[in-house]
């Protein structure tokens, strides 16, 4: 988390030991994860309707192509809102 303020600096030093600082380092690493798989979810999502928009010749195909790209749009923007409501919710008060 470059350019980021230091999560434990709302901690005095006395008061947090290194399971502590381990636990949230985990945790932030934790949110980074899952955002990452919410985007390698969407672009599976969004190749996966491009390849049945690209070689079917079908409406029905080409509905159910146009469908997994919004459904890919929709995850990443899930995906996306998610990750900053929690990271707003583990990082210290400014």
């Amino acid at each position: 988390m470059a350019g980021k303020a230091n999560p434990y600096e709302r901690f005095s030093q006395d008061e947090i030991i290194l399971r502590d600082q381990l636990a949230m380092d985990r945790t932030i690493l934790a949110n980074e994860r899952t955002l990452l798989a919410y985007i390698r979810t969407a672009l599976a999502f969004l190749i996966v309707g491009g390849w049945f928009v690209k070689f079917f010749e079908s409406h029905l195909m080409n509905v159910a192509g146009a469908g997994f790209v919004a459904c890919a749009f929709l995850l990443f923007l899930f995906g996306a809102r998610r990750f900053h409501t929690v990271r707003k919710r583990i990082s210290p008060p400014e």
